[in-house]
């Protein structure tokens, strides 16, 4: 996926993004197989950074797990990929806790957030480069920019479902009800390739 700058921050370089992808790895296999949470010693000044991150965790071509957080919460941007990396492989609610088997099958992706804002009109939004985040009340929902690209579907499509699947609201809500926020991301997409 082509690389976006960050609305706050920096790209990261190929070695921080390194950095972040081995800790994801690392803590899911001390996790998955000890039941702890490992240590870094990380003094890299751009992964002190608060941002939001999430780690997908990816079997083959399956998803295996995908979770995050869309804005830090004070944390580092590396210790912030390590907790979301035990919650993708443990506390994703669509699949069974990662297993101790499949540990040199899974592959890694971590991606780099910018701050969220706002817009008015939802045909504003350029798949494959914005994530997007339709939020109603307490309903809320978000799909990661690659979503788009690995889905094939046209704007409309991206929308109902993420207003279905992930915000639990009409499909069509994101046009039709005025009290429906949307917002918009781009994101760093960091694959265990190596390629940023």
């Amino acid at each position: 996926m082509k690389n976006y700058k960050n609305m706050k921050n920096e790209l990261l370089t190929k070695e921080e993004g390194k950095i972040l992808l081995d800790v994801a790895r690392q803590t899911v296999e001390k996790y998955v197989q000890e039941k702890k949470i490992p240590e870094f010693n990380i003094d890299k000044k751009r992964l002190k950074e608060q941002e939001g991150v999430f780690v997908t965790i990816r079997k083959g071509n399956r998803l295996r797990g995908c979770i995050g957080q869309i804005i830090s919460s004070g944390q580092p941007l590396w210790e912030l990929t390590r907790d979301m990396a035990i919650s993708a492989c443990s506390q994703d609610y669509r699949f069974e806790p990662v297993s101790s088997k499949e540990l040199g099958e899974l592959n890694y992706e971590v991606s780099v957030l910018s701050i969220p804002k706002e817009i008015d009109k939802w045909q504003d939004i350029k798949l494959g480069k914005h994530g997007v985040i339709i939020e109603k009340g307490l309903r809320t929902g978000v799909f990661l920019p690659q979503v788009a690209e690995e889905t094939s579907w046209n704007l409309e499509e991206f929308l109902s479902e993420l207003c279905s699947q992930k915000a639990g609201l009409a499909p069509d809500s994101y046009k039709n009800d005025p009290k429906v926020k949307i917002k918009i991301f781009t994101a760093q997409v960091i694959k265990e390739d190596n390629k940023i």
